[in-house]
């Protein structure tokens, strides 16, 4: 397993005055799994991008098996059997499953049944979940999109999978799929390039981890002789000053309840969900893909309707059953799929932060000042420590980190009684992780209730004065804070 599977020489890209890699040296051997780490904004993805052909490079060279690679798109990249899985989701909504994965890879073009067929035949050699692919793509949850991206990177037989951020889209049983497809790999002499957040997951899943800082590489280090702190010192250059996760062993809220589910069921599989929001209390949910934990938020918002049940503002007995309300009443929602669902990509930093507080900022006759606009958004560029070029940058420019900073921020800047988050923490690095924490518990401070929707068990211990765990929609059980807050007795009830 020693022979070198691919080889990169002094390689640049820059984007305007912004040098996102710099003269990078990489070596990855046939059957190795490499680690990239790096805080956000080091280059990983840039980096990634350009061995996948989604980039083309300034300088310096690449080698597949040997031969010279410069792919200039991802189908020469698959042609030479290098695929890739994107940290955002890179399909076209409008079109069905099956037809995003066979796309630029069909001549002629197929027929679905054909389509299904050949997926089908991908997804049980890597053995993966079947999945309709007669389905609109944008119909399916983050989850089911981020396989049949996954189905379409392995379609491609390729001797290197580079996965960006794959993982932390998906709930705990789909990610042991992922850990067993890596595996796999390993053992057929494949190689594997990724990028994890999830630091203790690289470090159990890799072999060697590659060391990115301000776009240059750093060093490659053996997993194996390196601990999670080391690492985050390395990737940050200092030691991450400040508390993680909470340090106390106590759930601490006051006894007003100020939300509520009532015997909640909805056409998406809840079933008779009943839970109550006390007034600075963080409340987790976990549960695995089907568990209905993510549609936990939406109907709380007032996006997904109730079959039978309600929601309840239990301040103002106020039964929640569209967004506006929400929004009129102090409540934030801030979705999984930040660049879909939540963010105007196409936008300016500017536009996205003062969206949800347009109506408290229009004048009489319902006009706006840009002025005021160009303030709220500068005070909060300053107050949540955006690194960007300035509050009029399109937000399709900023890394992972930054957007969730923005996505989350714009709601902590408005008066608010209830927040709920679903996968804060989803595709950002281990200093914006504790920034996010320091938000959520300086909200807790302020008396705003929580609903924390997250994959990341670690996370619901870390952050929670209850854990509810979902299974096939239903409440299985409800965990209180304390010392002895473990992920085992969480999987126990999960599975």
């Amino acid at each position: 397993m020693s022979e070198t599977l691919l080889k990169i020489e002094n390689l640049n890209k820059s984007f305007g005055i912004t040098h996102a890699n710099i003269n990078i040296d990489l070596e990855i051997k046939k059957g190795e799994v490499r680690g990239l780490a790096g805080e956000n904004g080091s280059g990983k993805s840039t980096l990634l991008s350009q061995i996948a052909g989604i980039y083309e490079s300034d300088s310096g060279k690449m080698y597949i098996h040997g031969r010279e690679y410069m792919p200039k798109n991802p189908i020469e990249a698959n042609e030479n059997k290098v695929a890739m899985v994107v940290q955002e989701l890179g399909m076209i909504s409008t079109l069905p499953a099956g037809a995003n994965i066979y796309l630029g890879k069909t001549k002629p073009l197929i027929s679905l049944k054909k389509l299904q067929a050949q997926a089908d035949a991908v997804a049980r050699r890597w053995e993966l979940p079947r999945l309709n692919l007669k389905r609109q793509a944008g119909a399916m949850n983050i989850e089911n999109r981020k396989m049949v991206e996954l189905i379409r990177a392995l379609a491609a037989d390729p001797d290197l999978l580079i996965l960006d951020e794959v993982t932390q889209s998906l709930s705990h049983d789909n990610r042991e799929v992922i850990y067993k497809l890596i595996q796999k790999f390993r053992s057929e002499g494949r190689s594997v390039l990724l990028i994890s957040h999830d630091l203790e997951e690289t470090l159990k899943i890799t072999d060697s981890i590659s060391i990115l800082r301000d776009g240059v590489l750093l060093e490659t280090v053996d997993s194996r002789q390196i601990t999670e702190d080391e690492l985050k010192r390395k990737m940050v250059g200092r030691e991450l000053n400040g508390d993680y996760y909470r340090e106390d062993f106590e759930d601490q809220y006051e006894d007003e309840v100020v939300f509520s589910l009532k015997n909640v069921s909805t056409a998406t599989g809840l079933k008779n969900v009943s839970v109550d929001l006390h007034k600075g209390e963080i409340l987790a949910f976990c549960g695995l893909s089907d568990s209905g934990i993510h549609d936990i938020g939406q109907v709380a918002y007032g996006l997904l309707p109730c079959t039978e049940g309600a929601v309840f503002l239990d301040k103002k007995n106020l039964k929640i059953t569209r967004p506006t309300q929400s929004l009129k009443n102090h409540m934030a929602y801030v979705p999984k799929d930040r660049d879909g669902e939540a963010l105007m990509m196409k936008a300016s930093i500017l536009y996205n932060f003062v969206l949800p507080s347009i109506g408290e900022m229009a004048g009489h006759a319902g006009f706006l000042d840009y002025k005021k606009l160009r303030a709220m958004a500068e005070d909060n560029r300053r107050a949540f420590q955006l690194k960007c070029t300035g509050v009029n940058q399109n937000m399709n420019g900023l890394s992972g980190g930054n957007k969730q900073k923005v996505n989350l921020g714009r709601w902590l800047a408005r008066k608010l009684d209830i927040l709920i988050v679903d996968c804060p923490t989803r595709g950002v690095d281990v200093g914006v992780k504790a920034y996010i924490y320091h938000c959520l518990r300086d909200a807790k401070k302020k008396g705003i209730g929580t609903i924390m929707i997250t994959d990341e068990l670690s996370e619901a211990i870390g952050m929670a004065d209850h854990i509810v765990v979902m299974k096939n929609g239903e409440i299985k059980k409800m965990i209180p804070r304390s010392s002895h807050f473990n992920e085992e007795e969480i999987i126990e009830v999960m599975v």
